[in-house]
């Protein structure tokens, strides 16, 4: 890079900074080693620091690095998030329950129940056939993966929210991972 350094703060969140101390050397081993990214985190501003360093190469290691921090602040783990360094077709999507339709009180835990399903079958199934990662993080929804298969993902999601059951979403996932696997 040129001289100019770069700099970038990440806030994190008082429920991940338990986490954040035991994952501390997985997450700062791939930044430093492969983005060549200088980071350390701020005990007062409770934020995690990056900064490029002369030994930086790629223009995007800044927003790479960012994005993977973020990843794990929302609660994706490390390997999850590390796939986001990787591969460069990975997107990050949040929504909330209340954006799909406007729910309260026992209404909308028993959306979110939907959503995550008996013991958390059909949040697994949607990942295993759209291929993304989800994240259920009280009313937010957090989706990473590709950008078609982000859009399959929140589709099946909002049908959950609106109220259609499960076994119908469970037949249009099978027809759609059907289709995907024949690509």
């Amino acid at each position: 890079l040129a001289n100019t350094d770069q700099f970038r703060r990440v806030a994190v969140p008082t429920h991940r900074r338990t986490p954040l101390r035991s994952d501390w050397e997985r997450l700062y081993t791939p930044i430093v080693q492969f983005l060549h990214l200088q980071i350390r985190y701020n005990t007062k501003l409770h934020a995690i620091e990056l900064k490029t360093s002369q030994f930086t190469e790629e223009i995007g290691s800044m927003q790479k690095a960012a994005d993977f921090l973020r990843a794990y602040m929302l609660g994706f783990s490390v390997d999850d998030a590390l796939a986001l360094l990787r591969l460069d077709d990975l997107y990050l999507d949040s929504f909330m329950v209340e954006d799909v339709k406007f729910l309260h009180g026992d209404h909308l835990s028993r959306a979110i129940g939907r959503v995550s399903g008996k013991d958390g079958r059909a949040k697994f199934t949607i990942e295993n056939v759209t291929r993304t990662r989800i994240v259920l993080a009280d009313r937010r929804v957090h989706i990473l993966g590709s950008f078609t298969n982000i859009k399959l993902a929140r589709d099946a999601i909002c049908d959950l929210v609106i109220g259609s059951p499960i076994n119908k979403i469970y037949a249009r996932l099978q027809t759609l991972s059907g289709r995907i696997n024949s690509f």
